[in-house]
């Protein structure tokens, strides 16, 4: 950390600080926009949007993964639209989005969301390819109950594929919904963001950056970590 900061002041020093303000002013603006409350206020407003397109995109992937992954005749019918979802660019979405259902609040997750479900698809439904069978054979041999089989039998066996689609779709979430707020939001880290970019504040794009990249690793620490450990606590 200590040598990548000596390179940025140094860098910042050949470039001049217009071009590439150094640590101690982007540190400075952080503070700035933390005390007046707009730095608080958009990254709650992201976080917001983002919690709710990856709730969404996960409940929809993951049940449409499964029943694809168990079911072939379902498999082979989904398959071109998923293959469809995947390949259309995420631009594309977001403006068609933005067009159905105008520059609102449920256009902008919709758009987050849309974009993500193909991708936690692909990887429940592999996951669910994967489950054992025999397993699944012997809980019908000892006439476990359905929900007792699909929750300590099943589930346990699918929680690595879906925490790949969470951390995989946190990953590409936490982008998508920078560019919905940019092209269609009057508020948010993409709005601002873009504030900043018109008025060429390098600045405030840095602080914003790292303010954002904070958040990330805050949530990756202290969501996904201790609930990738809860999961997989039956493999001990």
């Amino acid at each position: 950390m200590i040598v990548i900061i000596a390179v940025w002041q140094g860098a910042a020093f050949i470039s001049g600080n217009d071009l590439l303000p150094g640590p101690a002013q982007v540190l400075s603006r952080i503070w700035t926009v933390l005390y007046d409350g707009t730095l608080v206020v958009n990254l709650a407003i992201t976080l917001r949007r983002v919690i709710l397109s990856f709730l969404i995109a996960m409940m929809i992937g993951a049940a449409v993964g499964m029943v694809m992954g168990s079911r072939e005749k379902y498999d082979a019918f989904l398959d071109g639209v998923l293959i469809l979802g995947l390949n259309i660019p995420a631009l594309v979405v977001i403006i068609l989005c933005y067009i159905w259902f105008g520059l609102t609040e449920i256009a902008a997750v919709v758009a987050v969301a849309v974009n993500k479900i193909p991708m936690v698809i692909v990887t429940v439904r592999e996951g669910a390819r994967s489950i054992d069978r025999e397993l699944m054979s012997v809980a019908r041999v000892y006439k476990i109950s359905r929900t007792d089989t699909f929750l300590k039998v099943y589930m346990p066996q699918l929680y690595p594929y879906l925490l790949v689609a969470a951390r995989n779709g946190l990953a590409l979430i936490w982008k998508i919904v920078l560019v919905v707020e940019l092209l269609g939001r009057s508020d948010g880290v993409g709005f601002q963001l873009g504030t900043y970019f018109q008025f060429f504040d390098i600045e405030g794009i840095l602080a914003y950056t790292f303010a954002f990249i904070f958040v990330i690793l805050f949530f990756e620490g202290l969501i996904m970590r201790p609930l990738e450990q809860y999961l997989a606590r039956w493999r001990q």
